[in-house]
């Protein structure tokens, strides 16, 4: 199985619902529209990704009543006119000499307040604000953090795929020698695993053994992997534009005893957050569930990260689940349970599934075994 199948792909209508319905949660939280920049809000509102991000204004405007309009230059109102949301959109060029600020001017209330793409360029913004000095603006992640956030069936049905090309993955990268290679090489064979498997972009493949597995972002770098080192391994990427991110932590040769207790401390937290996921509960349950389970063992100082963060086509993205976060779960919500422990200086052990919220209550879209796995 290489995982290569293409997904199909979403249609005009999808993008439509996609864009009214981003219309008038913007009304409901008083904005008078939003401002897209190129970005993936502007992939999953609209389907249309520009060749090359330049200084060019591009720029996806909604508003509830009212059709969405693409502002692009000229010269790339082509390819524009090609993506699989243009039947939707009313496409508005503007050529070289011209100002983009007045075209956008056009659409816009000349004193309301618009979400903006947190991605959003500073010259565009400020060239927004000087040609209408009555509009104010909030960035998206302040204003409509959940825009994204519940995924749709088809959406759920991409993201099992890309998680399970992640367990496919891991399930290959056990079987590699690890003893005498560079966490490196490791890292190689977990961006190769991740393309056979069907992914278009890999987003980051951490390899940390040893010492190195006490730093949560590692990544990998040239120490050579020893018999005895505990190994974290956290890779994802996109598969069909849509996340993947699993971590297993294996061990080169058998365990101690110690590190068997952290590893299964770290097991019995991950599963008691993700038990703790069902409709209605704050996102800070879940990380309240598996940090107490660390805590309660007296290694609560070493656990230094939030419990999970929202996947969608990107790999990080709200909601977070973490202490504070109020924002009830909702099915179709998708996120990691990823608790782990840090000792510094000696290793490290993170275990972390991608999750999505039912209405009986979670569901895993990792499901490679969270017991220890010895490699060679």
């Amino acid at each position: 199985m290489t995982g290569t199948t293409p997904a199909a792909p979403f249609t005009a209508d999808d993008y439509r619902a996609r864009m009214t319905r981003a219309a008038h949660t913007a009304a409901d939280a008083g904005l008078a529209g939003l401002l897209i920049a190129p970005g993936p809000d502007m992939v999953w509102l609209s389907g249309y990704t520009p060749t090359a991000v330049t200084e060019r204004l591009t720029l996806l405007v909604l508003a509830p009543g009212r059709d969405p309009v693409l502002v692009v230059p000229t010269l790339e109102a082509p390819d524009a006119a090609k993506s699989a949301g243009a039947d939707v959109l009313t496409l508005r060029d503007w050529t070289d000499g011209k100002d983009p600020y007045a075209v956008t001017a056009e659409l816009l209330d000349k004193g309301g307040r618009f979400g903006i793409s947190d991605n959003a360029w500073a010259m565009h913004l400020l060239g927004l604000q000087k040609t209408l000095p009555d509009t104010s603006y909030a960035s998206l992640t302040d204003a409509l953090p959940m825009l994204r956030a519940v995924k749709d069936a088809a959406e759920l049905g991409l993201l099992a795929a890309a998680g399970a090309a992640a367990d496919s993955t891991f399930e290959e990268i056990r079987k590699v020698p690890f003893a005498g290679r560079r966490e490196s090489d490791v890292g190689h064979d977990l961006a190769d695993l991740l393309r056979r498997f069907g992914h278009e972009q890999v987003d980051f493949t951490i390899v940390g053994s040893g010492p190195n597995g006490a730093n949560p972002h590692h990544e990998v770098g040239d120490r050579v992997i020893q018999d005895g080192d505990m190994v974290v391994l956290d890779f994802g990427g996109l598969k069909d534009g849509y996340g993947s991110d699993t971590t297993r932590t294996v061990h080169v040769g058998p365990p101690t005893a110690e590190e068997r207790e952290v590893h299964d401390l770290v097991r019995a937290a991950q599963e008691a957050g993700f038990r703790a996921v069902r409709p209605g509960a704050a996102c800070q349950e879940v990380d309240r569930a598996a940090r107490a389970v660390i805590a309660d063992a007296g290694y609560g100082e070493f656990f230094i990260h939030r419990t999970g963060h929202g996947i969608g086509v990107t790999t990080h993205e709200p909601p977070y689940m973490i202490e504070g976060e109020e924002q009830p779960l909702v099915p179709g919500m998708c996120f990691s349970v990823e608790p782990g422990i840090y000792l510094p200086g000696r290793f490290g052990v993170r275990i972390e599934d991608i999750v999505t919220v039912t209405e009986e209550g979670g569901r895993r879209f990792n499901n490679t075994t969270r017991e220890m796995v010895v490699v060679g």
